[in-house]
């Protein structure tokens, strides 16, 4: 099976690059496809923790070759920054790492757009974005007039290009922002070409790249960022991302078609978490969410915010699993859950006393919703050093066996602990050890 995806299935957050760490050295391949530097996986291996914005988690295994895909937002700076941080820690990109030349850049104007317009938001509520010029440099692809993608900046024009898009960009953001904002577009120009010196060795058409390599039959490993419930078009819109986070996205983000992808994981928690603004239904707002939060260390990578935690959530998680085409579930951090007597499990909505089974589509009604539990008894006992699935309590083992049943999917690992060997794995043939890949794909 020469094609596999990892989705995370709640709102991000699910652990999903300790996931794509363990399976990397499996694959030959590793695709990031989708977001840009509002993504933060971190990898933990041994005493050491790699925190990474834009590089796919497979960098930390040598012979492993790591894509940066087109339907990517590029902040050049942010990954310049990654790249060097990653070779003082010895981990090299060169030869390794490859750059779409068609994944869109971000630019200055994107992040003063980002703040002012959140800044300017003052009645409803505030959409949680991270600032990073994320959704700015989505929607200016979408517009197309604006935008500027990797390859641009090689071109003779570029110079021409930004100088007139700052020029518009500051009428334009002198507006929003009630006071004259004037971009400098030659500094801006000077700026990203220095950027785009320093990028050159990466960048390729990374579509023929893909392309040819599944006509090879190598095995190439999606990892997806932030969770299907930010989807832009199948999510808790508006509280979404500005990308297609479930697995629907896959294909449209590396540039490989669906029929090349033969397996996805589908990545969820143990409980539920979310950052910023939205609707969540089984959300805990006291002490022991405060518990849930401070076990589980929920602080966002990306921008240090405390998450809200609560129960978990199986309407969503079931949903978003047919969405994404889930064959089978990672179960994460299951052992913080180990401090509690007893644990809920979200079943059902019911919304205007009727009772509801599938997840609403607009968020006033998912805001308004009451959630159903199935209470089940927790284990009371730490499960950190457990590696085996018979060693596990057997309340956490019902518990999943009851995550399975209202999903509809096996779960094929169980996750105890940040660290590689803190993996409990289901599926025959799974030693959670894997070597890198022998044979070198030659795309």
């Amino acid at each position: 099976m020469p094609g596999t995806s990892v989705i995370g299935l709640q709102w991000g957050d699910e652990a999903k690059g300790k996931l794509v760490d363990l399976l990397a050295g499996e694959h030959q391949i590793v695709v990031r496809y989708l977001g840009g530097a509002n993504a933060g996986h971190t990898v933990r291996v041994g005493a050491s923790t790699y925190t990474l914005h834009h590089i796919p988690s497979g960098i930390l295994y040598e012979g492993v070759q790591n894509i940066i895909a087109t339907g990517v937002v590029l902040n050049p700076k942010t990954l310049l920054e990654e790249i060097r941080q990653l070779a003082s820690r010895g981990v090299h990109c060169e030869g390794r790492l490859w750059i779409s030349d068609r994944a869109h850049v971000v630019f200055p104007w994107h992040l003063e757009e980002d703040r002012l317009i959140n800044e300017a938001m003052v009645v409803g509520e505030k959409l949680g974005v991270t600032l990073r010029g994320i959704g700015p440099c989505y929607r200016d692809k979408v517009g197309r007039t604006m935008a500027v993608r990797l390859g641009d900046l090689y071109r003779p024009a570029l110079r021409e290009r930004i100088v007139e898009i700052a020029r518009v960009k500051s009428r334009m953001l002198s507006g929003w922002a009630g006071r004259p904002v004037e971009l400098d577009g030659d500094r801006i120009y000077e700026e990203y070409r220095g950027y785009a010196e320093q990028l050159a060795p990466f960048v390729r058409d990374t579509n023929a790249f893909l392309l040819d390599a599944v006509e090879q039959d190598c095995r190439i490993l999606y990892e997806g960022a932030q969770g299907a419930l930010l989807d832009v078009d199948h999510g808790t819109f508006p509280f979404v991302t500005g990308s297609n986070s479930s697995g629907v996205g896959v294909s449209a983000g590396a540039g490989v078609p669906a029929r090349w992808i033969h397996k996805t994981y589908g990545v969820v928690k143990a409980y539920s978490t979310r950052v910023g603004g939205g609707p969540f239904p089984t959300e805990l707002e006291n002490e022991l969410g405060q518990l849930i939060r401070e076990r589980g260390r929920e602080y966002g990578t990306t921008t240090g915010r405390p998450r809200r935690c609560g129960w978990l959530d199986v309407v969503a998680v079931r949903y978003t699993a047919r969405l994404s085409g889930v064959d089978v579930l990672a179960v994460m951090m299951l052992d913080v859950l180990s401090a509690l007597d007893e644990l809920k499990i979200c079943v059902a909505y019911e919304l205007d006393g009727r009772r509801l089974e599938h997840f609403p589509s607009h968020v006033d009604d998912l805001r308004r919703v009451q959630p159903v539990y199935e209470t089940v008894p927790g284990w009371r006992c730490e499960i950190s050093d457990v590696r085996s699935y018979e060693a596990l309590p057997l309340e956490a083992r019902r518990y999943l066996e009851r995550i399975s049943q209202w999903v509809g999917r096996p779960i094929a690992l169980v996750s105890v602990g940040p660290e590689r060997n803190q993996t409990i794995f289901l599926e025959n043939g799974q030693s959670g050890h894997a070597q890198p890949a022998s044979s070198r794909c030659t795309a």
